[in-house]
This record gives structure tokens, sequence and C-alpha cells, in this order.
């Protein structure tokens, strides 16, 4: 009897300590909606599994940070559900927001992402503002307006690298030693024929983005067009 008491009181403790780490009530309650399919992009709309979700993975899911094997301070950044969560997303309003207040922090030594991962820009924190403010949705759109014809590095190509290879690719620690943050490292590393039979998932090539989301046929047309006209810096 003294043992099934003792045993008793243990699962107690374990129950109230899980209960004191959940996360805040208003976090918790916060409905996971679906994918909200759009059919054409709207420009002053952000998307998340378009535009967010790519850069979050990039800077931040990544092995030793915040994907789900590591998940520093519990916080993992790969996927719509996890994201509203354990970073503590409020829609519409960024300020009261853990995902963004961290990186807007003044100390460097609480930014994120820390050093030597290179920080987000100014454009991109404002648009993880922007998301969250309009309501920080699960919003994902398509369109059938794919240019791979009149492709240009400043258009096309610097904002997709920017998007899902910087993160990972930049700072004084660059994964793999390849820097991807500037016109020249792209250029390089196009011409050694590694960045498309990386997007492209080709044997003997370590397959990008890592996060396991191949870009879209269009994205690797442009990157391949782009290639073959000289990679122009434009």
């Amino acid at each position: 009897m003294i043992y099934r008491f003792v045993i008793y009181n243990i699962l107690f403790f374990i129950l109230l300590v899980m209960a004191s780490c959940k996360h805040d009530p208003d976090i918790a309650g916060i409905p996971i909606e679906p994918p909200l399919l759009i059919e054409n992009c709207d420009p002053d709309t952000v998307y998340f599994q378009n535009e967010i979700l790519p850069l979050l993975i990039s800077s931040c899911g990544v092995i030793g940070c915040h994907d789900p094997g590591t998940a520093t301070e519990g916080v993992v950044l790969t996927n719509y559900a996890s994201i509203m969560q354990t970073a503590e997303v409020r829609p519409g309003q960024p300020d009261e927001s853990d995902l963004y207040e961290v990186l807007t922090e003044d100390d460097p030594e609480d930014r994120m992402p820390p050093s030597p991962r290179q920080s987000l820009s100014l454009e991109q924190i404002a648009k993880i503002e922007k998301w969250i403010l309009q309501g920080a949705k699960n919003n994902v759109c398509f369109t059938n307006n794919c240019d791979t014809i009149a492709v240009s590095y400043s258009n096309h190509i610097d904002p997709l690298i920017q998007n899902t290879c910087v993160g990972c690719h930049s700072g004084n620690d660059p994964s793999g030693g390849i820097v991807l943050s500037n016109y020249d490292g792209v250029v390089q590393v196009a011409l050694s024929g590694r960045l498309l039979g990386s997007v492209r998932h080709e044997a003997g090539f370590s397959a990008m983005p890592k996060n396991g989301n191949k870009l879209t046929d269009c994205q690797i047309t442009q990157i391949k067009n782009w290639i073959e006209n000289g990679t122009p810096d434009n």
C-alpha cells in the first residue's frame, strides 16, 4: 500500500509539472487553421507558406537550433502549428508575439538568429511583422504567371536565395563553406553546377533547401535560365 501511495504521488507531481509548463492559455487556445489556398497572389498580402515558412526554416528551423529534433527552449519553427504555439504568435499583435520580439531585440546577445548566423534583414523582419498584422494566417497562394524568360537577379534570383538559402549560407560559419548572401557567392556556386544540381535534388548533390521542400518547377527553371543567360547582375 505504501509503495502504491508513493507511485500515485509521483504521478500526481509529474502531472502538476506538465500543467505548469503549458503555454499561455491565450496562445494554446488559438485555433490552428488548415492552409488557406488562394489562387492568385495578392502583392499586398504576405503568404505564410510562400514567404514566411521558407524564411524561418532557412534562418532558424535548422539542426542545432529550432528544428523538431533540437527544439531549443522548446521552440520549433518548421511548421505552422509549432510556430504559432511555441513561438507564441498573437495574430494582429507583433509586439506581443515572441517570434517578432526576438527578431527586434536591442541586445545582440538576445536577438535571433544568434551569431554566427546572419540576422534577418529589415525587409524580412518587416515581412514577418506584416504577416502577423494581417492575422498570421496559414495561407498559400498560387499563380500561373511564371516568368521564366525575363529572369533577373534582382527581381527573381536574389529574393529566392534570400528567402530559402541565406539563413544557412551566410555569416561567419556558412553551411558547407558556401556563402550565398551576395551576388559573387551565388555566381560562384551557380557556375560550378552545384546550385542547379542541389535545387534539382540530383544525385551527387546535397538537396536544397534542407527543409525537404523542393523549389517549384518555375523557380528551378528561373535559376536554370539565369545561369544559361550568363548570370547577369541586374
